[in-house]
């Protein structure tokens, strides 16, 4: 997995480098075809974002976190990809064989 962190407005420390690292291993571990994953982190205001988009073979997901900690919108954010990625990854088993299965045997 390719990790690209950027930010606008905002310099990427390496305590912020390395958290995000940490909290995005779980959608390589629940998915193995991640190829890349681009996160930027912007600041405006009060308000602190967190966007990602993650390449999948074949797909693009995208999700967005806003928080007022950083560190907060960082964990939503992998709580939002790690349900997107399992959920893209339930939609590829192909349920039409199992029917078929299912019919061949009743």
């Amino acid at each position: 997995m390719n990790l690209k962190v950027s930010g606008h407005h905002l310099d990427i420390t390496p305590a912020i480098n390395t958290y995000i690292e940490e909290k995005l291993a779980r959608i390589s571990r629940h998915f193995d075809q991640v190829m890349d994953v681009d996160v930027i982190l912007s600041v405006s205001k009060l308000d602190q974002k967190a966007e990602a988009k993650v390449h999948l073979s074949g797909k693009d997901l995208f999700c967005e976190s806003t928080d007022s900690d950083m560190y907060a919108a960082i964990d939503s954010l992998a709580d939002k990809l790690d349900r997107v990625v399992l959920k893209h990854k339930e939609k590829l088993v192909n349920h039409h064989q199992q029917e078929s299965i299912r019919r061949a045997e009743g």
